[in-house]
């Protein structure tokens, strides 16, 4: 079902406050006229005005947000999901995940994003400059670990049997090794061995 004028300018606020922001300073994030969301812009009289394609699409992608995931925070039934964080740095640590890649332990704080709760959702704290300029130091990345196919481009976490954790994107997986590629040109790219994978999820949303 399409959404109405009032749902789009709805989503463009619930994702301005996710991120902290005003609408305006969300304009200017993704390199647009600050005023290009101001209440004045979204009437135009008694007609109603909309954001054009190219502007949103730009939001999105700086918010790190698919199509589908800003319909269903735009949407009347649009709700915050609490879901386990940590920082990445400690998702190598044992103690922290069961045998499927899951949470378990203590140690874990609770975050909220605008999405459905369901089994397989994280959160994971960026800290270090190996994901720039994708994410900083300080974002909060939901992975979705309930992903049963994944495609090249994906953004994706993985952690080893070694319990080291990488944030890349999946250049290709076979049914022996992932072909990785760094968000960050500055670090290299990683090629590993299917039985040297503990875990891999999808990253589902960014909080920059």
């Amino acid at each position: 079902m399409p959404l109405t004028h009032a749902q789009i300018w709805t989503g463009i606020d619930r994702l301005a406050r996710r991120h902290g922001l005003s609408a305006s300073a969300l304009a200017r994030r993704a390199e647009l006229d600050p005023t290009s969301f101001n209440p004045s812009k979204r009437m135009s009289g008694e007609r109603p005005r909309w954001p054009s394609t190219e502007s949103l699409t730009k939001v999105l992608t700086v918010c790190g947000v698919s199509l589908a995931q800003f319909a269903e925070l735009a949407g009347d039934g649009a709700s915050e999901t609490p879901v386990p964080l940590i920082g990445l740095a400690q998702a190598g640590d044992d103690g922290f995940f069961d045998d499927q890649g899951l949470p378990d332990g203590d140690g874990w704080e609770r975050m909220d994003f605008p999405g459905r709760a369901r089994e397989g959702l994280f959160a994971l704290r960026v800290a270090g400059d190996s994901m720039l300029p994708a994410y900083r130091a300080g974002d909060r990345l939901v992975v979705d670990r309930s992903v049963d196919a994944y495609r090249s481009g994906d953004r994706v976490v993985v952690r080893t049997v070694q319990g080291e954790v990488l944030a890349k994107e999946l250049k290709r997986r076979t049914a022996t090794r992932l072909e990785l590629k760094s968000l960050n040109p500055e670090f290299r790219d990683r090629v590993l061995e299917i039985k040297d994978v503990s875990w891999m999820g999808r990253i589902l949303w960014a909080s920059q």
